[in-house]
Formats: structure tokens, sequence, C-alpha cells
């Protein structure tokens, strides 16, 4: 298990590593080939109507005339262990993780991020719970249940929600619960968990569910497929024929088979989902990583672009080391091969 752990974390390092290289390169070395000179970015930095003494400065300042390798282990070096940027007469240190500095702001990326990640964390952690939960207990008692009353509804409640895009259901939800029905009149803004645990769940609960229902749908009706594919199984009549009870023959044989491409699927989305959960933010207004992430593309803002995207990147990375993991406790074969 050891063994299988450390070639899995090693592998998350490169991958990481090959995805630093791959968005450097889109960001730096595409726009050369486009046609950006190095002048054209560091105007970015100063403006537009900046001298050329200044964007000379700027270009000199920053590296922007070295090598495109140099620049990168420049750019890799500032995310492990920070860097100095000469923008004035005193250099200005940027802590680790440094993504530089915002083209509008004129202030350090990492901090504004790292502020924005709980809220997306939230609305992902809660929405994932909800789905999680929801999906596989319908998708399991619609197996069990083929070709009733509660298979048909709730197969055709997952395909509702399967079809329906979070922008509608999300934008519908608010008409309904804001206004129909104001349970939440006062608006749905973020609150800290750490400041009013009850507020924080409470304003996210509409978010929560309206995301969960996307998401609900797909694991449902994977969930049945599978149960309805192992229920057929020799080691399941096996299993009945031993006498055991209904409930151990589908949690501990059925459902435990089920889980693996479930697993699979949730290491995925939910990697993606912290990454940025853009439309629901933008639709209840949260200020998490997707809405920071429009306002960098809006704003031709590159390092808030540049951070985001390698963000996303190292959750999707993390979540699938952990589906690794996941694998060897939910079939211990795999750490064998």
């Amino acid at each position: 298990m050891t063994a299988y752990f450390i070639r899995r974390v090693f592998a998350a390092i490169v991958l990481l590593l090959v995805v630093s290289m791959i968005t450097f390169a889109i960001f730096f070395l595409v726009p050369r080939i486009g046609g950006q000179t190095t002048t054209q970015l560091a105007t970015q930095y100063v403006g537009k109507d900046a001298n050329p003494a200044a964007v000379a400065a700027i270009k000199r300042n920053l590296g922007f005339d070295l090598p495109l390798y140099e620049q990168y282990w420049h750019f890799l070096k500032g995310l492990v262990a920070g860097a100095d940027y000469h923008y004035g007469p005193d250099p200005v240190h940027c802590n680790a993780p440094c993504f530089g500095y915002s083209f509008k702001s004129h202030v350090e990326v990492w901090p504004q991020l790292k502020s924005r990640i709980p809220v997306t964390f939230s609305l992902a952690i809660g929405a994932a719970v909800i789905w999680v939960v929801t999906g596989v207990a319908v998708g399991v008692v619609s197996a069990l249940k083929r070709g009733s009353i509660i298979d048909r509804l709730s197969m055709g409640v997952a395909l509702m929600g399967v079809s329906l895009p979070i922008f509608f259901t999300g934008i519908l939800a608010l008409s309904v619960f804001t206004v129909q029905w104001p349970l939440w009149s006062n608006g749905m803004s973020y609150v800290s968990f750490t400041d009013n645990p009850a507020d924080w769940a409470w304003n996210l609960l509409v978010p929560w569910c309206s995301l969960a229902f996307l998401y609900s749908a797909l694991y449902a009706r994977l969930t049945r497929a599978g149960m309805l594919e192992t229920m057929g199984e020799d080691y399941i009549r096996t299993a009945r024929a031993k006498g055991l009870r209904e409930r151990d023959v589908v949690v501990k044989h059925a459902l435990r088979s089920t889980l693996t491409p479930i697993v699979t699927i949730f290491g995925m989305d939910f990697g993606l989902l912290v990454g940025g959960a853009v439309i629901t933010e933008q639709v209840f207004s949260l200020p998490g990583m997707g809405a920071y992430a429009i306002q960098g593309v809006t704003a031709n803002d590159l390092p808030i672009v540049m951070a985001v995207t390698l963000v996303v990147a190292f959750f999707v990375v993390v979540c699938n080391l952990l589906v690794d993991l996941a694998y060897a406790v939910l079939d211990p074969r795999v750490r064998y091969s």
C-alpha cells in the first residue's frame, strides 16, 4: 500500500509540473507565436499610456527579455519560494505562492484569490454532499424497485435534472424563494462559516440544491445502471444462497462494486467544481473563484487568469489522487496493479 501511495503522489507532482509548463506556454509562448511582442506584454503592467522608458524598465525588471525557459524557471521559483518585483526604486516581495500582481488593481493576486477559495469550497462541499447522498440513494432504490412507479418517477426527475442547465434552475429557484415564497427576502449573501455557521448554511442552501440537482440526477442514473448490472452477477446469487440478509447483500456486495465508477466521476466533478462553479456563482452573486476568473478574463488581467487556471488544475489533480487512493480501499487488487 505504501509503494502504491508513493507512486501516485509522485505521478501527481509530475502532472502538476506538466500542467504548469502547458499553462505558462499558453500565456507566454502562444502570444509570441501569434505576433505579440514583449513590449506589448510589458505595456499591460504600466498602462497603455506609459512612456517607452517605463515600458523598457518594466520589461527589464520583470525579465521579459530573458529566454522562455529562464522566465519559466523564475515563474516556478515564485510559486515555491516567492519573488521580488522591481516596479520602482524599492523591490516589492511577493510571498509564495506568487502569481504576480494584477494589471488593473496592482495588488498581489494570491491574497485576493485565497479570500475567494472558501466561498467556492463552501459551495462545492455542500452541493457534493447533497448530490452524492441523494443521487446514490435514489439510484439504489430505483434499481431495487425496477419497473415500479418509484423507479419511473425518480428516473423521470433525474432526466429532467440532467436536461435543465444550472442557469435555468438557479434563476427559477431565486424567483421562487425570494419573490414567490420570500424565505430569503434579504438575499443570499455569503457568510463565513467561522462567523456564523447557521447563516452560512442557510444562505447557501438554495445554491447547494440548485447545483446538486444537476449532479444528483446523473449520479442516480449511473448508480441505477451499475446496481442493475451488479445484482445479476453470480456472487450476488451466491451471497443470497448463503443466507445473508438482503441489506448486507445490497450494501456490502452490490453497492461496493457499483461505487468504483461513481468515485471516479466524483473526483473529476468535485475537482472541477472547486476550481470554479462559474455559472452558479454568477447566478447567486457569490464572490468565489469563478467570479474572480470572469473578472480577470473581461479585464484582460493575465495574472488573475493564470492563477485561477493553475489553482483549478491543482484541485483537479489532488481530487484524482484521492480517487486513486480510494480505489485501493474499495478494491484491494488496485494497489498491486
